[in-house]
């Protein structure tokens, strides 16, 4: 099968070719998917995309027109894809569903701590010889009250991670995991009261119409002031406008972000030189409470590794046409 990969990192291009093993013919390009570089995929039988690229039903439209019939995310998430467009014309989608939650928890915890324990501002102070501890005074999480805010294999793994600190966990998710309640010790409850109560909330929900900006100043308001807000979910999960007013009047402690909501066009790309005209995005990287990554999560050797398997055990489906476990068009119905 000949598959052109879009947004193709110097980082990730080994994995893949290890994971390929000269079985198909893949074209790397940096460029993103989007409506003027669909054309790029024109005598390819499929592509292969990562979370930064636009799947629009334009997009699709016009990619079916090249020939395009399969399109293999290299990323649990899909909300940049239009499914329902996919189903309709025929193009099957599937994603690398669970590829690492370690990479992912893991991350989410770093920026915790990182946090909490004014790891940025103890460096920059370091280098400055500045050995005073007057700003860098933390908190124990011992004992602490853990929100975490869908509970799926990444919520688990935190989950796990902060019963580990001997943290009490509270839980919001749609459906309940009574295994994992009660091997952590975790109370399901509705979101407001987990906002009250938490000393720390973490977000690892997907997004949908019923998660978009689902953090805003409603939520925030029954916050601690205390509290610490992590998002290792999607950007759009919270109101970035919202989030930034209460970090600046004290209404919340910090927010540790590897996700922002209008990252795309932005994030893994080098700006140093250009850099974006977003005047929420420069708010959001001077606030000194605040901590972003680039949507660095899941940068882990064991994380790309499983990611680019799981992209050709997808396409290798497909080719001998047979059901794979990570299609996502197969779940609409219609």
């Amino acid at each position: 099968m000949k598959i052109l990969i879009y947004s193709a990192k110097d980082f990730e291009i080994p994995f893949l070719e290890k994971a390929n093993n000269e079985v198909h013919q893949v074209k790397y390009i940096p460029e993103r998917l989007t409506s003027k570089t669909a054309m790029l995929a024109m005598g390819f039988d499929a592509i292969s995309i990562f979370s930064a690229d636009i799947a629009s039903s334009q997009v699709l439209e016009r990619l079916k027109g090249f020939g395009i019939n399969y399109i293999a995310l290299r990323s649990t998430g899909h909300d940049n894809v239009n499914l329902a467009t996919a189903k309709k014309l025929g193009i099957k989608v599937a994603n690398a569903a669970g590829y690492s939650p370690n990479a992912i928890a893991e991350h989410a915890v770093s920026l915790l701590l990182a946090l909490n324990r004014k790891l940025i501002r103890a460096n920059e102070q370091v280098h400055k010889y500045n050995f005073s501890l007057s700003n860098l005074v933390g908190f124990d999480l011992h004992k602490k009250t853990i929100g975490i805010v869908g509970v799926g294999r990444i919520g688990k793994t935190i989950a796990k991670i902060m019963h580990g600190f001997g943290c009490g966990i509270l839980a919001n998710d749609l459906y309940k995991d009574e295994e994992t309640e009660k091997k952590y010790q975790i109370s399901y409850t509705d979101l407001e009261y987990l906002c009250k109560e938490s000393d720390v909330i973490f977000l690892s929900m997907p997004l949908n119409s019923n998660t978009h900006h689902l953090i805003d100043t409603n939520y925030i308001q029954h916050m601690k002031k205390e509290v610490i807000l992590i998002n290792i979910a999607r950007g759009a999960v919270v109101n970035t406008r919202d989030v930034l007013h209460a970090l600046e009047s004290n209404k919340i402690s910090g927010y540790g972000t590897d996700v922002y909501e209008n990252e795309s066009g932005i994030f893994f790309y080098d700006h140093s030189k250009n850099k974006p005209e977003d005047e929420l995005l420069k708010r959001l990287i001077e606030q000194p409470n605040a901590l972003l990554t680039p949507h660095q999560a899941f940068a882990t050797k064991e994380a790309l590794m499983t990611i680019a398997e799981t992209t050709f055990y997808n396409v290798d489906c497909w080719q001998q046409n047979i059901p794979g476990k990570n299609e996502l068009t197969l779940e609409l119905v219609g």
